[in-house]
């Protein structure tokens, strides 16, 4: 009689214990699951996304030297499209720039502008340019050369540059700002749906999401998250 009580036993312990099991086993894959999320964008939020290689450039700067994309190497530097008589965004670029430079102060960043505009922006112009928006780092670059050949790097940047046939469109250019690492590569962080940005905005813009581009917007949330990024790059 006891040994049928205990077998009875034994066969309810193992159903509870099966019932558990049951219980259990979902929670723990729920809760890795979320476990695997958390990682996931953590991942996303420290690591930046690598775009491309930088294209090769050879163009010529304001102190009148030849700077080359193998010059910057062991760099973090950034890269824009620009010219130095835009009335409209270049002076917001410039400023944004400004206030970068000013937060990293290291050695090992720098800066590239390439002018759109060379016929005007000869390496004497853009010195004076330089000088007249307060640049102090000797890695600022802002450089000039064939307009053709501008154009063309600009494609290879995929930074929209206007059609230099086209005199409505000609000095047309993009806002964005590639950021490149030590190595000579384009990087970028994740936004929000974990898809690579690609690049940064200079501009300003009318609310905190940076939605509505402004010439005299209060936000410029890019340049807080390039800091960031270019930081990152320099450990």
């Amino acid at each position: 009689m006891n040994s049928k009580r205990i077998l009875r036993n034994m066969s309810k312990n193992k159903k509870t214990s099966n019932s558990k099991s049951k219980v259990i086993i979902p929670i723990v894959v729920i809760a890795l699951l979320f476990l695997g999320i958390g990682v996931g964008m953590g991942y996303f939020k420290k690591n930046l996304y690598t775009v491309m290689k930088v294209p090769d450039f050879r163009l010529t700067d304001q102190n009148n030297k030849t700077v080359t994309n193998k010059d910057m190497l062991g760099k973090v530097y950034l890269v824009e499209f620009f010219f130095s008589k835009c009335p409209t965004i270049c002076p917001v670029m410039n400023t944004n720039m400004r206030a970068i430079e000013d937060e990293i102060n290291d050695p090992e960043f720098g800066i590239i502008s390439i002018s759109i505009d060379p016929e005007n922006d000869t390496p004497q112009t853009l010195k004076e340019h330089a000088k007249r928006i307060g640049v102090q780092s000797p890695n600022w670059h802002f450089l000039t050369g064939n307009r053709d050949y501008i154009g063309k790097l600009a494609d290879q940047f995929n930074i929209y540059v206007g059609d230099k046939e086209d005199e409505s469109e000609s000095l047309n250019h993009s806002g964005m700002i590639a950021l490149v690492d030590k190595d000579g590569n384009i990087r970028c962080r994740y936004n929000k749906e974990n898809m690579p940005i690609l690049y940064y905005s200079g501009l300003n813009y009318e609310d905190p999401e940076g939605k509505v581009p402004k010439l005299n917007g209060k936000y410029h949330p890019d340049r807080e998250i390039l800091i960031e990024d270019i930081k990152k790059l320099l450990k």
